[in-house]
């Protein structure tokens, strides 16, 4: 945890947030902070600064207050990324690289290959997916919480949705086959779209191709999610990275 991230939510009183017990025990085990320490922070969607931290009293939670926010959050990365519903014990690392990495758009949609079950775990809950989202923002210094969209359906999403999200951007399908090289560095906002691990079928990249997007490989070797998905936004925006 490289920055407490208080949530404007959580203001028990005028100036104050409280600290949640995952914060409390990095505050009072990692940092080892005592009360009248300065500690830095960020406000949930806002700025970065510093903050007084207050340790907790008889039943009260720790709290941080006196709050002096002077920097921006880094960039987001002009990037919309939708990836096929990964495994869930995977889901949860995966979003957190990618929102450590500045992507601020996510879809996570139905595919051939993705088991049905998978939509019904208890990771696709919303409370784990922000929790999910947080842990990258903390680790990454940044306030500006992703927005994620599950979609449960492939062709409506494809058919109808893709072509405002994708008009003015860049399509860029991951697919390994009949592919060219991804390209590296690109100067606009691009649309990214990964499949799940066993690919896409033949009638999904048809039907990504028919939306304009474009198909690219990273090679011969067939990556994991949780590792394509740092490799490719760091070859796409290796400045924003």
């Amino acid at each position: 945890m490289n920055l407490i991230l208080l949530d404007p939510n959580n203001e028990p009183s005028s100036g104050q947030y409280a600290l949640t017990e995952r914060q409390q025990l990095h505050v009072s085990k990692v940092i080892k902070a005592v009360t009248g320490d300065v500690l830095r922070v960020g406000l949930l969607n806002g700025g970065i600064g510093e903050g007084v931290y207050q340790a907790p009293e008889n039943s009260n939670p720790g709290v941080i207050h006196s709050l002096t926010l002077h920097s921006e959050p880094p960039a987001a990365l002009p990037m919309v990324l939708v990836m096929a519903l990964p495994r869930p014990n995977m889901l949860k690392r995966t979003l957190q690289n990618i929102s450590a990495m500045g992507v601020k758009e996510i879809y996570l949609i139905h595919s051939a290959k993705v088991e049905k079950s998978y939509w019904q775990s208890p990771v696709l809950q919303q409370d784990s997916i922000q929790q999910s989202l947080l842990e990258g923002l903390e680790q990454a210094k940044d306030t500006i919480m992703p927005v994620c969209h599950m979609i449960p359906r492939f062709r409506p999403f494809v058919e109808d949705q893709l072509p405002a999200i994708v008009a003015d951007k860049r399509g860029l399908l991951a697919h390994p086959y009949q592919a060219k090289a991804c390209p590296v560095a690109i100067k606009e906002p691009c649309v990214l779209a990964l499949g799940p691990e066993g690919g896409w079928n033949e009638f999904e990249v048809e039907k990504w191709l028919e939306a304009g997007m474009a198909s690219v490989h990273l090679g011969d070797r067939i990556l994991r999610v949780e590792t394509v998905v740092p490799v490719l936004l760091s070859r796409l925006y290796p400045a924003g990275c």
